[in-house]
């Protein structure tokens, strides 16, 4: 590697004022569920989306995040190859225009698939969270991007790197930022202080990582994280020590993906080759057993499934979106790949807009963006619009728009009310 390529800042200028909504500041929203509050309408006229602005971008997974009238994600830029980066790029969310960036050495070598990072940037305040897919873990400042601490988490804490990366976002929890690192001996999830980088705990351990960020929930008054890696589904104490429970689940390849769910005590896991897992915690005694599990017929890839009044809905592989019953895995319908076409690698985001009347958005992999209703009984689209080329990046949503992106621009589309 050059040596003499040193981390970057560039700041571009200063933002503009930002309108009212709920923001997306992490993975999967403020709730870090796929939900947001939105009045989308079911009609979308002839003119179909009004375009805000699009920003050119390099290649990357990494998802979008909104907060406070700033839009982030990462990226990495072309590239000779003594002169490899990862860049981290704020723009301003009502113009469009380039607040920041900030760049920093890596060398991917061999990484399969290596387009680019993979995580979401994660916002807490005034300070932006980010993982690299070589296990850079910094903090920058979110207004300006000024280096706060950065330290390379993989050689630091002994972590082999996935197959395909690291990929897990961030996490907040207290003053702690958590990552899905896979340290050894011990360290599935390290916790560093979020004003300084230093470690605070480790738990768990489980080979190397998995690619799904770490769930947090509270049973039995105690607050645990499920953490889901290549050999076994575990829940940990915060603050370390030894594992609460786990239920072995070793899937091909290392592809623990989709973030794991949690709802009415039961905690559902979704893999690619392997299936689904659902797993009974009991708030009691703090056992967990394994209450069915779906080799065949519930697949997922990369998207966690959406949950609504004991109904999961989920994009299998093979079957395309999927409901079924939470507690039993009974299958009640399936789309037919109506929502996104069969292939290899069929993906979407889910994210729901009214969880109560069951309206949700989904982006495809096609970069198709579809408005449907979600219920027991059938799927039913409203409408669907081209809103960017194919893509696996996840997008944000906020003051009624949709943030989007893939290899060469991120757009800021306005969503019909």
């Amino acid at each position: 590697m050059n040596r003499s390529f040193l981390p970057l800042l560039i700041v571009i200028q200063g933002f503009a004022s930002y309108g009212l909504g709920e923001d997306w500041p992490t993975w999967r929203g403020a709730q870090g569920d796929g939900s947001w509050e939105a009045s989308v309408s079911r009609v979308l006229t002839s003119a179909g989306l009004s375009k805000h602005w699009n920003a050119e971008l390099e290649p990357g997974y990494s998802g979008i995040t909104v907060s406070e009238g700033r839009v982030f994600t990462m990226d990495r830029p072309a590239h000779e190859k003594e002169n490899e980066s990862e860049r981290v790029i704020c723009l301003d969310a009502i113009s469009g225009d380039r607040l920041w960036e900030y760049s920093y050495p890596v060398r991917y070598q061999s990484l399969d698939y290596g387009k680019g990072p993979r995580a979401s940037i994660t916002i807490i305040g005034e300070l932006a969270y980010g993982l690299g897919a070589m296990g850079d873990a910094f903090c920058l400042e979110a207004k300006t991007g000024k280096l706060v601490w950065k330290r390379n988490l993989a050689e630091e804490e002994n972590c082999k790197a996935p197959i395909w990366g690291f990929a897990a976002s961030p996490l907040s929890l207290g003053d702690e930022i958590l990552y899905h690192i896979g340290a050894q001996p011990l360290g599935a999830v390290v916790a560093l202080n979020q004003k300084t980088g230093v470690t605070h705990w480790k738990v768990g351990k489980d080979g190397m990582a998995g690619y799904a960020s770490p769930l947090v929930l509270t049973l039995g008054g105690q607050t645990q994280l499920v953490c889901w890696g290549p050999n076994k589904i575990m829940g940990l104490p915060v603050g370390g020590g030894k594992e609460l429970w786990s239920v072995p689940y070793e899937v091909k390849y290392g592809v623990s993906i989709a973030q794991p769910l949690f709802r009415e005590g039961i905690v559902l896991v979704c893999g690619y080759w392997n299936g689904s897992r659902a797993i009974r915690l009991n708030a009691e005694s703090g056992d967990a057993e394994l209450l069915w599990s779906e080799e065949d017929d519930l697949r997922g890839l990369m998207a966690q499934p959406l949950y609504r009044d004991g109904v999961c809905y989920l994009l299998d592989r093979t079957h395309g979106l999927t409901a079924f019953e939470l507690k039993t895995g009974n299958i009640l319908w399936r789309d037919r790949h109506q929502l996104t076409e069969a292939g290899r690698n069929p993906h979407c985001s889910l994210v729901w807009t009214n969880m109560q009347k069951g309206y949700a958005l989904a982006l495809n992999a096609e970069g198709e963006l579809v408005f449907l209703n979600l219920n027991p009984k059938e799927y039913h689209e409203y409408w669907r619009e081209q809103v960017i080329g194919k893509t696996w990046a996840h997008p944000a949503f906020s003051d009624n728009s949709i943030f989007v992106r893939d290899d060469r621009q991120l757009i800021r589309w306005e969503l019909p009310n």
